[in-house]
């Protein structure tokens, strides 16, 4: 079971891009944008990097800003969130101070998201049509 750890967060991802593809176009995009502007000021109250804590959770809220209208912006926001959870993954600051590879965890399920984002944020089905649809013209 050494793997779970690696696995599970992974999941998790998955079931993000899942469960978020239950919201309806343009509030699915939107939504998004507030999730990680959130995530931008998770590690405000501990993570122990001080005043780059502010300047990270500014960053990122220009990035979630700028995710209101693309997608795009909502992956490079899920990306820069996964740098800065390795970094307190390396400095000992986990996101969840009980569970020392919270960060770890974190930095492995965000790419998962991002490639969601940078693929449009589709649903399921959309997804599959797009398939379809290659398929087809090939």
């Amino acid at each position: 079971m050494e793997f779970l750890p690696y696995i599970a967060p992974i999941g998790v991802g998955l079931a993000y891009a899942l469960l978020m593809s239950l919201i309806r176009e343009p509030h699915r995009r939107r939504v998004n944008a507030l999730m990680i502007a959130g995530a931008g000021a998770a590690y405000l109250s501990g993570g122990g990097m001080g005043g780059w804590e502010f300047a990270f959770t500014g960053l990122v809220t220009y990035v979630a800003f700028r995710g209101l209208d693309s997608w795009r912006w909502i992956g490079v926001g899920w990306l820069l969130h996964t740098v800065w959870d390795v970094v307190h993954h390396l400095k000992g600051h986990p996101i969840i101070p009980f569970a020392h590879s919270s960060s770890m965890g974190c930095a492995i399920c965000d790419p998962v998201i991002a490639l969601w984002c940078f693929g449009g944020g589709r649903t399921p089905r959309e997804l599959l049509r797009r398939t379809r649809l290659r398929e087809r013209t090939a």
